[in-house]
């Protein structure tokens, strides 16, 4: 499948956060604010362009999920990118409403996809298990758990679940859509005093990708284990199982922020952009769709 900019047009990288609260997620809706939609409005509006843009995502947040690190490309017209390039990010800071920023704007590299030439995304889940709660000027942020929690034995549990994996039993299955993943990092800390998450328990979870409510499904089965209602081998049990577990819940997902998308260097852009489109298996499986993931 080829993914080469057209004859006379620029693929332009927009690097992007937003705090997802108000938003029905990232993919355009009809009738429902998203982030998609805010930010092809302005960039259609500040270029006074007479039509839409269309932005392609590294990852679709579900709505209520905040990213700091988010990134989309759009193709323009050469001489449209010529005329706005120097000028856009500051007419888009003016025209954005102040829940989407826009941190940088720039030609991207020849085979770049932000999509497709990802190879790993990174979310944070934010818990605050004290007793009195969460902040209150983080509690848009911050998943208050009303129980303690054993950061050393979610880790041992989160161990378990790394490598590649058909992840059916944590995702909202989507037809033709492949449930198979590689979980590179999945670890818990408790940060020191002086970090802006000191007082939280934090997951950071890293994959080539996601598939719908991964990581809110696997926070909220490390959290049987924190809270002592599950043992360590749990977790595992359930992904072998690859069917959804009654007892495993779907965390809230204003805890959950995409942090950080990642990419090879520029000269391997290209050859990812090819092989992450290409069909996944594991041994012994029938052959999957691929399929982009969300969180």
């Amino acid at each position: 499948m080829s993914d080469e900019v057209e004859p006379g047009f620029v693929r332009v990288r927009l690097d992007c956060g937003y705090d997802g609260k108000d938003f029905s997620g990232w993919a355009r809706q009809r009738e429902r604010r998203t982030v998609q939609g805010e930010l092809e409005s302005a960039l259609q509006t500040v270029m006074r362009l007479p039509e839409p843009v269309e932005l392609t995502v590294a990852g679709r947040t579900d709505a209520g999920v905040h990213a700091r690190g988010q990134v989309a490309h759009v193709d323009l017209a050469e001489e449209v990118w010529a005329e706005h390039r120097e000028r856009l990010l500051r007419r888009l800071a003016g025209r954005l409403p102040h829940d989407v920023r826009v941190w940088s704007v720039a030609e991207a590299a020849e085979g770049f996809n932000a999509r497709f030439s990802a190879i790993w995304r990174r979310y944070a889940y934010r818990v605050g298990d004290q007793r009195g709660g969460v902040d209150p000027l983080r509690r848009g942020h911050v998943l208050w758990h009303d129980w303690p929690l054993d950061v050393a034995a979610m880790n041992r549990a989160a161990k378990r679940l790394l490598g590649e994996h058909d992840f059916a039993a944590y995702c909202k299955k989507r037809e033709g859509a492949t449930t198979i993943r590689k979980l590179l990092d999945l670890h818990w800390e408790r940060p020191a005093r002086g970090h802006e998450d000191a007082g939280l328990v934090v997951a950071t979870v890293r994959a080539d990708a996601f598939c719908h409510n991964m990581v809110r499904a696997l926070v909220g089965a490390l959290l049987l284990v924190g809270d002592g209602h599950r043992p360590v081998d749990f977790p595992r049990e359930v992904l072998a199982g690859r069917v959804r577990h009654s007892a495993v819940n779907v965390v809230r997902p204003h805890g959950l922020t995409l942090e950080e998308v990642g990419y090879p260097p520029d000269d391997q852009l290209a050859a990812r952009n090819l092989a992450a489109r290409n069909k996944r298996t594991l041994p012994g499986d029938a052959t999957r769709a691929v399929g982009a993931g969300c969180c």
